[in-house]
């Protein structure tokens, strides 16, 4: 993909005007810091609002723009009505008191404020970034957008693309910008380093419900994401009975998810999951699967997927597959899969206008190892198809370059990688939320992937954490930083959102503190056999390891004051996080929530025991760790519900920090 740092137009930027006042994220103050990862957290420039997908290029362009009374919103076909509703939603959220769309060449003398979006080599858009004195290609490619803003005496900001979702991206740029009153003075060039980025409905366990997919689908939206597939195991019509029709009503609520895809710009990729029971060389079996897919097309998919993972090539499903590939064997699977994908892709993909290349999951989908099946793959598989990975690994430590050009080699393409993470339908995840940020995805994977979906959890709500990463990992991996994304995962969550909840321009400061917390103490992500790949509560382990520092060389006052504080934090954090957040978040997380109000009484509690060691009151240190153990039993008894996720299991919140500490730290520090 051509990258728009590599454009031969340079930008040429005005003086630089006031700071952005109200957009400019600060570092979070003590005590709800961003936990701890390997890198410093990377800020916004001078007067530059932060954006999340992180932009390929962000400048401070001139003033502010001041905004108020009458905008005017000229607009060509390019952009499609969501894209003028969100553009009118956001002005009128940020001080206009009356919005007019208008088409080239009408104007209303009155209007304080002109906006003007549309294709970039449209002549408004043209003529408005050359008074603006801001460069831009003038061939854009799909999805890219350029937005210029900048306020004074004749105030202008223009969104110019080469595409109607380069046009929505713009728009959702300009919300990011945009606070009470004004929008920031900005010039911003932006493309997607990944052109397949979203998510996959793949786990096990409860389902999402219809809303909250519909949610889901337009929180896509707000992040640039632009793929859903459809592939929840709970659908018997996606896999048990994938050869069947389906029922209206369940149709019916498919055909409104596709409908909200559309809306937000996202690709609804239909998955259908024959594997199970396929006879791969029965001609009725694959007319059935066309007849499936068909129906899909007919409501509006372009996006497929067969997926024939988490199935058994030891057997046929058929004796006429036996006579067609032979004896059971991972290159005979391999052989038969290929052959049906390609005649889908060939006889379906091919023949349906706008459908885009066909995806599949293959049977060995977690390792970089060649064998048999990887070989009939590589080696008869149609080049076009898109085949998924899940990294070395079901549920990889880290992802690296290096992995993803090994597979390369064994499949015989670029790879579309699907990602287990945050997805908590395993074992070794048993009572746990992953709110841990999206890292150890190497920079660079954009030049080697052909996209990156995640799995997400059982909580919808919740795993918009981790997504809110994927999506600025997906966008802009050679910026990304896991930190900086984690932020703006609790700012989002705050109340800086559209589709989360009631909409807002602007995050509560307190709460996003408080589900920074909140996040270190659910940061431990687990490998399938339980043990983690991310630790538990780094930023909660960090300050315990300087409070036993301060105990140990006398400073035991200072110490015991900073560890009440941050324990205070973390007391407070679930009824701050209750009053603030978006409540679907609320909800998915109140198990959790719960569990921290009783080790937050737990940590209080030891501190105010050790205080009280210190000034020598033993009976009420005794008093105070009894108090502490209370609770920590209360906090060890809670349990996940098994109608909410899978598999169910005490809640494990900061466990081997938060519980070890306190349990120990009476006998230990004296």
């Amino acid at each position: 993909m051509r990258r728009l740092k590599t454009r031969s137009v340079a930008v040429v930027l005005a003086a630089v005007g006031v700071l952005a006042a109200g957009c400019t994220n600060a570092p979070p103050p003590e005590p709800g810091q961003q936990p701890a990862e390997d890198a410093p957290v990377s800020l916004p420039g001078e007067g530059v609002p932060q954006v999340t997908p992180q932009p390929t290029e962000m400048t401070r362009l001139g003033d502010d723009i001041a905004v108020h009374g009458t905008v005017e919103v000229i607009v060509d076909p390019i952009a499609d009505q969501p894209t003028i509703d969100l553009a009118t939603q956001v002005l009128r959220m940020a001080g206009a008191s009356e919005v007019l769309v208008r088409q080239p060449g009408q104007r209303s003398p009155e209007a304080d404020l002109r906006i003007r979006i549309g294709g970039r080599n449209s002549p408004m858009i043209v003529k408005g970034l050359q008074a603006m004195h801001y460069g831009a290609p003038a061939n854009m490619d799909p999805e890219s957008y350029v937005l210029a803003a900048s306020g004074g005496e004749d105030p202008a900001l223009i969104i110019g693309a080469g595409d109607p979702a380069g046009v929505y991206y713009g728009v959702q740029t300009l919300r990011q910008i945009a606070s009470p009153g004004r929008i920031a003075g900005v010039g911003v060039l932006d493309e997607p380093a990944m052109p397949n980025r979203g998510a996959i409905e793949g786990f096990y366990g409860p389902p999402w419900t219809h809303q909250e997919r519909m949610d889901q689908l337009a929180f896509y939206g707000d992040m640039k994401l632009n793929t859903y597939i459809y592939a929840p195991k709970d659908d018997p019509y996606h896999r048990e009975q994938w050869d069947q029709p389906y029922p209206p009503e369940k149709l019916a609520e498919v055909q409104e998810l596709i409908g909200q895809a559309q809306r937000h710009h996202v690709r609804f990729t239909y998955a259908l999951s024959p594997g199970n029971s396929i006879c791969y060389s029965d001609p009725a079996h694959f007319q059935a699967l066309l007849a499936k897919l068909q129906v899909m097309y007919d409501s509006g998919v372009r996006d497929f997927s067969l997926p024939l993972d988490d199935i058994s090539y030891t057997s046929w499903n058929c004796s006429g597959d036996q006579q067609a590939y032979g004896a059971p064997s991972e290159e005979a699977a391999g052989r038969a899969q290929a052959d049906l994908l390609n005649r889908v892709q060939h006889e379906f993909v091919d023949t349906h206008p706008g459908s885009t290349p066909l995806q599949f999951v293959p049977t060995e989908y977690s390792d970089v190892e060649d064998s048999g099946y990887k070989t009939a793959i590589r080696e008869v598989l149609d080049p076009r198809v898109l085949v998924m990975w899940t990294g070395d690994g079901v549920i990889p430590p880290r992802i690296t370059v290096e992995d993803a050009r090994k597979a390369e080699q064994v499949w015989g393409r670029k790879l579309f990688l699907w990602d287990n993470y945050p997805v908590n339908d395993f074992d070794g995840s048993a009572g746990r939320l992953l709110l841990g940020p999206y890292a150890k995805r190497q920079n660079g994977l954009s030049e080697q992937l052909t996209g990156a979906v995640v799995n997400p959890m059982n909580q919808a709500a919740a795993s918009k954490v981790v997504e809110i990463g994927a999506a600025d990992f997906a966008w802009n991996d050679e910026k990304f930083d896991p930190k900086r994304a984690s932020r703006a995962a609790a700012e989002y969550l705050a109340g800086d959102r559209f589709a989360g909840g009631e909409p807002g321009l602007t995050a509560d400061p307190k709460t996003a503190d408080a589900l920074l917390v909140f996040f270190d103490l659910n940061h431990m992500a687990p490998l399938a056999s339980g043990s983690p790949w991310q630790d538990p509560a780094p930023e909660l382990a960090r300050r315990l390891e300087s409070f036993r520092a301060g105990w140990q060389n006398g400073t035991r006052d200072q110490a015991l004051e900073d560890l009440r504080r941050y324990a205070r934090a973390i007391a407070d954090a679930p009824e701050q996080i209750r009053r603030g957040a978006a409540a679907d978040f609320v909800a998915d997380s109140e198990p959790w929530l719960t569990a921290t109000d009783r080790w937050g009484d737990a940590l209080l509690a030891t501190v105010d025991g050790l205080r009280a060691r210190t000034d020598g009151e033993e009976g009420a240190a005794r008093d105070a760790f009894q108090r502490a153990e209370e609770a920590a039993d209360r906090a060890g008894a809670l349990q996940a519900d098994p109608t909410q996720v899978r598999p169910e299991g005490p809640i494990m919140l900061a466990d081997g920090v938060l519980d070890t500490f306190v349990r120990r730290a009476p006998s230990t520090l004296t």
